[in-house]
């Protein structure tokens, strides 16, 4: 390739092996009816089930000494013969339509698939131990030693919580104007895009729970992207009691790159536990995930696999930028799009380029299939997966790159909805951070001391300053000459020096805010970008919420519903 030529992806058709071209013909081969005649779960076992999800291949009956595997499609059973033949002996090839196999494995082995999907990540990494009376003990004795403490040390209590406070800001903004410069330094630009002979499959699964409408505009979104069609695999996960979604796609004709995997009833109903059940059944090396109502761009999938051809096995993870595609519906819908661009095209590219851990988005990431199987893919449990992932891929040593490539989605912009969606996220923090901190000295070691310091930043001291917002504003009670219960042992100039850092945290915002929306598409006026000052506080009720949840109920996913303001 000639200096300054621009590479590009080849496709290049796998040959035909003999053995498949030798294999018999569909019509001459025995059809199976697994509804009607049940396959022996003894063979299922000698196989795997998850196994046999994932290829599609039911083992159905032993005749004669031979048994008997039915497949949707002949070329599996070939190239999986020898397997076949090394936990069954000799075996026979029949077929059977796909949607049976699915469904007559999932009766035999549902419950079994079900508590794998559950418990896929180690005890130690996973917040399922987490036990809601021990939680609600320390709660509680937290809570009446700060009484305690209010009652017999107000002053020094409140004094204490306020410098808690001021240094979680301190901190906080420090770590935003150090992402926005590092986010803005000048890079070597990149190699010209190598060329790849043999572009991967790639696996992507989108999660769906009682979504009525909106498989139609997800087919048809999805439908835009340019990869090759053999080559993409749309898993569309769906609950097995979510007869809203199973019918609303009963009534949609899919494209045969697109398929429905239902997700075995159970008490735990989170979108990790479905992302973990679908894995078991694609068929990529790249695993990416959607949400319903994304709309990625069409060379997305394209550029994906050309980072991945271009990086080393050390990078784990890309991470796309998320937009919306409503940026105007109202003002908490403007703020929105101010704070995704701020956080997308500002804070996790200089975060990446710190080196310090990335908290994932949780859509439009793409992980190598590999490494997501040794991490032991996503916790189930935790309602903030995407998050507690990107923190397991810093702490196994596996480095994030953000990938130049724009899904939109639909802003939620009701106060309430809102509200539950940021609490579920902050939740999901909040959990992270226990998880990760059950060995402080470990995390140490497996981040780095920058990376430590990161973490401790992005969780705690962030929760802590939206927490502790209230004890924030209550200092602009000096500034207007109003008593303050502190006003008596800070020193006069303390609230000039506070009022100056909360103006300073203000102007670092805006300045980012800008900056962002510039390199978006949406010519928003950056008039609106002061505004929010009054948008965040929504994230202070949505934190005391989501603090109730943690003890009340941690594992509750607050369904954010989508196709409001689809345009």
């Amino acid at each position: 390739m000639r200096p300054g030529q621009r590479g590009t992806i080849q496709h290049v058709e796998a040959p035909r092996s003999p053995s498949t071209a030798a294999l018999p013909r569909p019509r001459d081969l025995r059809r199976v009816d697994a509804a009607i005649d049940p396959p022996d779960p003894r063979l299922i076992d000698l196989v795997g089930s998850a196994l046999c999800l994932r290829e599609a291949v039911l083992p159905w009956r032993n005749a004669g000494g031979t048994s008997i595997v039915a497949v949707a499609r002949p070329e599996t059973f070939d190239r999986l013969r020898p397997l076949l033949e090394s936990r069954l002996g000799p075996v026979a090839c029949a077929l059977c339509p796909e949607n049976q196999i699915a469904a007559a494995l999932i009766a035999m082995r549902g419950t079994e698939l079900v508590r794998e999907a559950e418990t896929t990540v180690p005890d130690r990494l996973s917040c399922r131990s987490w036990n809601i009376s021990s939680a609600t003990y320390w709660v509680q004795l937290a809570l009446v030693a700060l009484a305690s403490c209010l009652l017999l040390w107000p002053i020094a209590t409140l004094g204490i919580v306020a410098g808690w406070a001021v240094l979680a800001l301190i901190c906080g903004m420090g770590l935003k104007l150090a992402a926005a410069i590092a986010a803005h330094r000048a890079v070597p630009a990149p190699p010209p895009p190598p060329i790849i002979a043999r572009l991967p499959t790639v696996s992507v699964i989108v999660a769906l729970y009682r979504e009525a409408d909106i498989a139609p505009r997800l087919v048809h979104r999805l439908a835009a992207l340019d990869y090759p069609r053999e080559l993409l695999d749309i898993v569309l996960a769906v609950e097995e009691r979510d007869s809203l979604t199973r019918d609303a796609l009963a009534r949609t004709i899919l494209p045969d790159w697109m398929r429905i995997v239902v997700v075995p009833h159970g008490h735990l109903k989170t979108k990790p536990r479905a992302l973990n059940f679908a894995l078991t059944q694609c068929r990529g090396s790249i695993i990416g995930v959607y949400d319903a109502e994304d709309a990625p761009a069409p060379d997305q999938i394209r550029k994906v696999a050309t980072e991945f051809h271009r990086h080393g096995p050390d990078v784990g993870c890309l991470q796309g930028v998320l937009d919306f595609y409503n940026p105007r519906t109202n003002w908490i819908a403007r703020c929105f799009t101010v704070e995704y661009a701020a956080l997308f095209r500002v804070l996790l590219p200089g975060f990446r380029r710190l080196g310090l851990a990335i908290p994932l988005g949780g859509t439009t990431l793409f992980i190598r299939r590999t490494v997501l199987e040794q991490l032991g893919a996503w916790d189930a449990h935790n309602v903030t997966e995407d998050a507690d992932l990107g923190i397991r891929l810093a702490r196994a040593g596996y480095r994030t790159e953000m990938v130049d490539t724009v899904t939109h989605e639909e802003a939620n912009c009701r106060p309430l909805a809102w509200i539950r969606q940021r609490s579920r996220w902050q939740k999901g923090y909040m959990m992270t951070w226990c998880i990760h901190m059950r060995d402080p000295l470990r995390l140490w070691r497996d981040l780095g001391s920058r990376a430590f310091f990161g973490f401790q930043t992005m969780f705690l001291l962030a929760l802590s300053q939206v927490l502790l917002a209230p004890v924030l504003w209550s200092f602009w009670l000096l500034s207007l000459s109003v008593w303050h219960p502190l006003a008596d042992i800070l020193p006069p100039q303390t609230k000039f020096v506070l009022i100056g850092l909360f103006l300073l945290t203000e102007a670092i915002n805006i300045i980012i805010g800008i900056l962002a929306l510039r390199r978006t598409q949406h010519r928003l006026s950056p008039l609106w970008v002061p505004t929010l000052i009054l948008y965040f506080p929504l994230a202070t009720i949505s934190a005391y919420k989501a603090l109730r949840e943690m003890i009340t109920a941690p594992f509750f996913w607050d369904k954010t519903a989508h196709g409001k303001f689809d345009t």
